[in-house]
């Protein structure tokens, strides 16, 4: 571990100098990843830093024992060393965990997409609920969010598609990926029967521009008439567009502004980060054979998490956690949840550098 971190420390002096250099800001690209490089390597550094400081420190008060005359400066190099050790074993931890090798697509933003599945307008009114339950995961996070597309149905949302920003959004929203079933009493059921109902979540990563840029010459779009009711432009103007990815039959269809032009560009801002993460999932399935375990980027098509109302409990199956929070969890806070799933990625993690 220490060869590494001398490593990283290195590293990070090299990058420091290149970008201490002013013709950098020439070269726009290159500053942009020695710094994006340089941010992610600093944690390690200042915490490696402060271990070797830690160190030094326990080492002279074990010496003053050994050493010193005076019975005070002895007895207070005592009482300075259970604080030492137990600073040292928890930065040794930390920086395990720092050098684990990191998803390159924890960094980005993305899009979720929520649908409902089995159960009718139940599983419509449970898109809804599971819409705002991230509304309020996102307020804690202090992400932002925008709606991209929305169909409603006569009760709840049957689709929800939205572009989430801020710091490292994919890291913490990936593992919501997957269907979601509910148990509950549905509002429309006169004799209190027990209903299940099925929705899903797709969280999808950005692609950057120069990862991935969408080839033009691949893809057909038709223009239509917007259906439903309501609005002057419906059925009206060929406001309505559906874009097709030829190679792979990837389609999505827009309706939701009036304007052809705004609808073209959703739907294409869809289909590049549809098409791009197809690539994500293949190299992703490559992966997950080699550390089993890890959850995060798996079939998404799994059944990962059951909200029991009459129980009170959330269960998330891929790591057989069960809480009993049902009401706080539903009213946004996801976190232990997510750090539960993170923390069994770690361990799978860990246990493979060993």
């Amino acid at each position: 571990m220490f060869h590494k971190l001398d490593a990283v420390v290195k590293r990070f002096e090299v990058i420091t100098e290149r970008l201490a250099d002013p013709t950098i800001y020439e070269r726009q690209k290159e500053f942009q990843e020695m710094s994006k490089e340089r941010s992610h390597l600093e944690e390690i550094v200042v915490s490696y830093k402060e271990y070797k400081k830690i160190k030094e420190e326990l080492a002279q008060a074990k010496d003053m024992i050994i050493n010193e005359t005076d019975e005070d400066l002895r007895s207070m190099a005592k009482e300075e060393i259970p604080g030492h050790e137990a600073a040292i074993e928890a930065l040794e931890q930390k920086l395990k965990l720092l050098l684990l090798p990191k998803d390159p697509l924890d960094a980005k933003n993305c899009m979720v997409e929520i649908r409902a599945a089995a159960g009718g307008d139940e599983a419509s009114i449970f898109v809804a609920d599971v819409f705002r339950m991230y509304q309020n995961y996102f307020k804690t996070l202090g992400f932002g969010y925008d709606i991209v597309s929305v169909s409603r149905g006569d009760q709840g949302l049957k689709e929800i598609i939205l572009n989430v920003t801020g710091d490292r959004v994919y890291s913490r929203m990936k593992y919501e990926s997957g269907v979601h079933r509910v148990q509950r009493v549905p509002k429309t059921e006169a004799q209190g029967r027990v209903h299940t109902s099925t929705i899903t979540v797709a969280v999808l990563p950005e692609a950057d521009e120069v990862e991935f840029e969408l080839d033009m010459n691949e893809v057909r779009i038709d223009v239509y008439r917007s259906g439903g009711s309501g609005g002057q432009s419906v059925n009206t103007t060929d406001s309505a567009v559906r874009v097709t990815h030829i190679p792979t039959g990837t389609v999505v269809a827009i309706q939701d502004e009036k304007s052809q032009h705004k609808n073209k560009d959703k739907a294409l801002r869809i289909l590049t980060t549809r098409i791009y993460d197809k690539m994500v999932q293949e190299a992703a399935a490559t992966e997950s054979a080699k550390r089993k375990g890890m959850v995060g980027t798996g079939d998404r098509s799994e059944r990962i998490r059951t909200y029991n109302y009459p129980q009170g409990r959330v269960t998330d199956h891929r790591i057989g956690l069960t809480l009993y929070n049902l009401e706080n969890i539903i009213e946004g806070d996801v976190a232990p949840l997510t750090n539960a799933l993170i923390a069994h990625n770690q361990a799978i993690l860990l246990k493979g550098d060993e």
